[in-house]
């Protein structure tokens, strides 16, 4: 048996429904030293958060939720709908 290690997706979706069309996304890649090429990408990896989790990815963080007050439009701050997606998988390493 290999060591298992840690893949990270990370989804930007257009609302906080899981079901909610993916606009960005972000992949961490832990099982192999090659890096991805996402230049030629243009199609999310998947449509939705829950079709991520119908192909094994386990949500690992929800969006953080603060209230906006007024003057925050300025600021800069994370991306209101993002969620963070693991998948654990074994490798021969």
């Amino acid at each position: 048996m290999g060591k298992l290690r840690q893949k990270l997706l990370v989804l930007y979706a257009h609302s906080p429904d899981l079901n909610s069309k993916v606009v960005a996304w972000s992949v961490f890649d832990g099982t192999t030293d090659e890096q991805p090429s996402t230049a030629s990408e243009t199609d999310p990896p998947y449509g939705s958060v829950v079709d991520a989790m119908r192909d094994g990815w386990r949500v690992i963080q929800f969006p953080q939720q603060f209230p906006a007050y007024p003057g925050m439009e300025y600021t800069t701050s994370f991306l209101k709908f993002e969620y963070i997606l693991e998948k654990l998988e074994d490798t021969d390493a």
